[in-house]
């Protein structure tokens, strides 16, 4: 499992973790995961923003209230095409996209995989669809094949889909079995940061109190799988992963 960082976004805190740093505005990362399967099927889980922030931050949101809230930042190398070229890996050789949804930072890159079958929760895609808050510009293209899934499935051979419900109807996360590293959990937006558990803070969510149930249920399988848990946006968590193209086996 590789871990590709693809930039940051500035914003201002409360909508990650409130009554944390209320007022600051704090840079927080954006990731995707590249994951190798035995048999040498290449997944990613979720994709990033798209790489048109590099030179364009406001590109998606000019114009619009959020414009003020969120800022991408992004550097050449924080496009999933270098990050994926560092490995030697083209768009065209992804198997399998594993979106947690479909926001503008975690699907933004959808469009650059068009081999791929994408996999996503059937009442996500139903929500997100012509929904202007999840930018069809990026994934609702006609050359994309979404496989809609209901609830839990083991999607592939070591990779599990978890619904986790609260930051948008119909998120999901993943849970990977790697054969030494162990297992993990990415959250996705499920959990932004530890903090969100640390502190109880879960009304930078769209639905507090489904966010909490899904965080504390993600919680109880880590527990009971052993696995260490990714979150969506930690900074901190951030300092201290294998980035690619280190790896976790």
């Amino acid at each position: 499992m590789y871990v590709l960082p693809l930039g940051d976004c500035c914003c201002v805190y409360e909508v990650i973790a409130p009554g944390v740093e209320d007022g600051k505005r704090i840079h927080i990362p954006v990731s995707a995961y590249l994951l190798r399967l035995d048999d040498d099927t290449l997944v990613m889980v979720d994709t990033g923003m798209n790489r048109v922030h590099i030179h364009e931050p406001d590109h998606t949101w000019r114009g619009q209230p959020i414009a003020e809230v969120l800022v991408p930042v992004m550097r050449r190398e924080d496009s999933l095409l270098w990050r994926l070229a560092e490995l030697g890996i083209a768009p065209q050789d992804i198997d399998y996209v594993i979106n947690t949804h479909l926001h503008f930072d975690h699907a933004g890159n959808n469009d650059l995989l068009e081999k791929a079958t994408f996999l996503v929760q059937r009442d996500h895609y139903e929500l997100a669809k012509g929904n202007p808050s999840f930018p069809n510009q990026y994934w609702n293209l006609p050359a994309l094949r979404y496989e809609l899934i209901d609830g839990a499935r083991t999607v592939l051979p070591g990779v599990e889909v978890i619904p986790t419900p609260g930051h948008a109807v119909g998120h999901q996360s993943v849970l990977v079995r790697l054969a030494e590293s162990g297992n993990v959990i990415l959250c996705g937006d499920a959990i932004y940061t530890q903090e969100n558990l640390d502190h109880d803070a879960w009304d930078g969510q769209a639905d507090p109190a489904a966010a909490r149930k899904s965080a504390l249920e993600l919680q109880r399988i880590a527990e009971e799988e052993h696995a260490v848990m990714f979150y969506g946006h930690d900074r901190h968590q951030a300092q201290t992963v294998l980035h690619s193209p280190r790896s976790y086996r």
